[in-house]
């Protein structure tokens, strides 16, 4: 009987782990002229001599008036300041995706561009599938692993530059690995303010902690300042309406790279607020023992496996030994 080949990484992974898975106007002029009125009666012929003095006065008068022309100028210099912070986009080190095996945006299709895409169209059903979660909840997906050093990093960015190329879906890639934040350097984009400091600060507007970059469809939001209590501020009522908030975009998926489950309480508070968990399974690496523990230890969402680091076949075109696609996080 033909062997059953799995068509994506997570079915194979499923199936070598047997795991189912927000004017008042100025008061009227006098009229001094009626005061002078009695005076002009006795007047000489000496008397209208005085006269074009008052008249040369009410000519220099409006004279002044030009003095505050300078005022407008204000506005037209600051507003630009305003306008560009807006229009700023984080650019992508191609040749660092490049060099370390990443999908690179715009390049030609090849084998692990190809796998992603199988991942991503059965995420996306997936997605489309689930009944029993919110909206928002479906929309947001963790991707972790249950040890260091499985690929979940290299997994979640490659799953998001492969979900940026879908024309009506807009991508948002959450450095949530608090302890190693290093998803932003793998892109080349410099780190800065970003969720803990949405959550530590309940004023903020998440969305201004975003940088867009110029892969069509790609945002990231960055892991933000250094804290001792981030479980903390992952289980508090301002991550879900910081959360929400980000979800508020119905065209947006939301990727949370996060610390692996059995290294940190991270993933475990997270997987409470998603809809879906992507765990990364190392070929020849990860023990069942760590992959069961991981499992159980994720809670309220739904759970998927990616297997990582393996060759496979499929209807008999080889996609390739995955020399690249075995890296670190």
């Amino acid at each position: 009987m033909a062997k059953h080949i799995p068509q994506s990484l997570l079915e194979r992974a499923a199936e070598m782990y047997d795991l189912g898975s927000a004017l008042r106007g100025p008061a009227p002029a006098a009229q001094p002229e009626q005061a002078r009125a009695p005076v002009p009666a006795p007047a000489p012929v000496p008397v209208p001599e005085p006269t074009p003095e008052p008249m040369s006065v009410a000519v220099e008068a409006p004279k002044p008036a030009p003095a505050p022309a300078p005022e407008p100028a204000r506005p037209v210099f600051t507003a630009p300041r305003t306008a560009e912070p807006a229009g700023e986009v984080a650019e992508i080190n191609r040749d660092v995706l490049a060099a370390n095996g990443f999908i690179v945006p715009g390049a030609p299709m090849n084998a692990i561009a190809e796998e992603f895409r199988l991942l991503k169209h059965t995420l996306l059903s997936d997605i489309a599938a689930a009944r029993r979660q919110t909206e928002e909840q479906r929309r947001t997906v963790l991707v972790c692993s249950s040890q260091p050093k499985e690929g979940k990093t290299f997994s979640a960015i490659n799953l998001a530059l492969s979900l940026a190329g879908e024309k009506e879906l807009e991508v948002l890639l959450v450095e949530a690995d608090f302890l190693k934040p290093d998803a932003l350097a793998k892109l080349g984009i410099a780190g800065g303010p970003g969720l803990v400091d949405a959550l530590l600060d309940n004023d903020s507007d998440p969305e201004a902690f975003v940088i867009r970059t110029d892969v069509p469809g790609l945002s990231v939001l960055p892991a933000g300042a250094k804290t001792n209590n981030v479980p903390e501020l992952l289980a508090s009522d301002r991550c879900r309406e910081v959360l929400a908030k980000l979800a508020g975009n119905q065209r947006r998926i939301i990727l949370f790279d996060s610390p692996p489950v059995l290294m940190a309480s991270h993933a475990i508070v997270l997987a409470g607020l998603v809809g879906r968990a992507l765990v990364v399974v190392r070929a020849d690496q990860t023990t069942e023992a760590d992959l069961r523990e991981a499992i159980g230890l994720l809670q309220g969402c739904e759970i998927s496996l990616i297997l990582n680091g393996a060759g496979l076949a499929v209807t008999g075109r080889k996609f390739g030994s995955y020399d690249g696609y075995g890296h670190e996080d």
